[in-house]
């Protein structure tokens, strides 16, 4: 129950897209409406600024973070926080205020990982950012941190995590192919 609970928890905080806040606060225009049209952190910097991308990035960390330690104060059990972050990325992927259309969930994956194994999680992400600077491309990189998470924590931290593991995997490679292949109007410059 702990564990359903937990997901609940990630997935309403997921919900809180820290693009769409931030960037309509600040610019009056919805991430949505440009480029990628991806709520995520690289198509703010590329449309909006560095500044602003940082922030989104910022938002998306505490959000997955916050999500995740509640669920272990509550449950005191630490694979509660990879449900946790499960639900945030499944939140901020597939939020039910947007009709179920959201980011990519890079930055709520990293992050869900790092808090539930620190060493693998920060192995993976590496891992990830070596694989996108080598190959130039994000889909790529972003595929390998949950594919090299998987490996780890199938061998490292047991059979639960693993599954898990590959549930975000597969949650990934979806919304890399989904955003990707979005239609984008043709007076918008996609990026």
């Amino acid at each position: 129950m702990g564990n359903i609970i937990s997901l609940i928890i990630g997935y309403l905080f997921g919900n809180f897209l820290t693009a769409e806040f931030v960037v309509g606060k600040l610019t009056g225009k919805s991430p949505f409406s440009y480029g990628s049209r991806n709520p995520g952190m690289v198509n703010v910097i590329s449309h909006a600024g560095l500044k602003y991308g940082i922030i989104v990035l910022i938002g998306d960390v505490l959000k997955t973070v916050i999500a995740c330690f509640i669920a272990y104060l509550i449950f005191r059990d630490r694979i509660v926080m990879l449900y946790a972050g499960l639900g945030a990325t499944l939140g901020h992927d597939y939020p039910f205020w947007h009709r179920f259309s959201g980011g990519e969930g890079v930055a709520t994956t990293c992050t869900a990982i790092v808090c539930f194994s620190p060493l693998y999680g920060l192995i993976s992400d590496v891992f990830g950012l070596l694989l996108m600077l080598f190959r130039s491309g994000s889909a790529i990189g972003s595929v390998g941190i949950t594919l090299a998470f998987t490996v780890l924590a199938w061998y490292y931290l047991g059979p639960e995590a693993g599954i898990l593991a590959i549930i975000q995997m597969l949650v990934m490679i979806q919304r890399q192919w989904a955003v990707r292949n979005r239609r984008i109007p043709d007076n918008i410059e996609k990026s």
